[in-house]
């Protein structure tokens, strides 16, 4: 069965930067309507670990989901994009391993970078998004973790860790790949 995106792309047009991940987890696993919505992904922790010194900074612990409308405010202040990779899939697996996702339709990168003229940045948050950019450019190879490369003039792709804790990386490593990304970014 195809499953189409859930959700508009999240395009703030002061945005610097475009997060692009593969394809949000099946709605079951959603603490919330925004991206990076399984509360056992650590995306938002991160990015309170970096920006305000607090892993739970976007966390309601009471209710056991994120802040939405903190996240929103700070990411249009920042100027953070956030997006996928596909726009449908064919999900093999009931899960939300990009292992298990077959690609129906792939997202038209270049028109959301349209939406965007100060964003020069493209952050992938795992192999299968990387991959995904790197084809959509025509890159023969993909960046190592915690790489970068550059797409077209203007325009460079860093590959972050997947922030998934399925992802045998340390929280803290991964905050400092994110941290080097947006030092270089911002």
């Amino acid at each position: 069965m195809i499953e189409h995106h859930p959700l508009k792309p999240f395009v703030p047009s002061n945005a610097r930067v475009l997060f692009l991940g593969s394809f949000p987890p099946p709605k079951k696993r959603w603490c919330m309507d925004f991206f990076y919505p399984n509360f056992i992904n650590d995306h938002w922790r991160i990015e309170g670990q970096i920006w305000f010194g607090d892993r739970n900074h976007f966390v309601d612990t009471e209710r056991k989901c994120f802040k939405m409308n903190e996240i929103i405010a700070f990411l249009n202040e920042k100027g953070i994009a956030l997006f996928d990779t596909a726009t449908a899939v064919n999900r093999l697996k009931d899960n939300a391993s990009d292992a298990f996702l077959e690609i129906v339709e792939h997202t038209d990168i270049e028109a959301l970078l349209k939406q965007m003229p100060l964003c020069h940045s493209i952050a992938t948050t795992g192999e299968k998004a990387t991959t995904e950019v790197c084809a959509y450019y025509n890159k023969n190879s993909i960046p190592s973790p915690n790489g970068q490369i550059m797409l077209r003039e203007g325009l460079t792709l860093y590959r972050l860790p997947s922030s998934s804790r399925a992802y045998p990386l340390s929280f803290d490593k991964k905050v400092e790949a994110y941290r080097r990304m947006f030092e270089a970014v911002f």
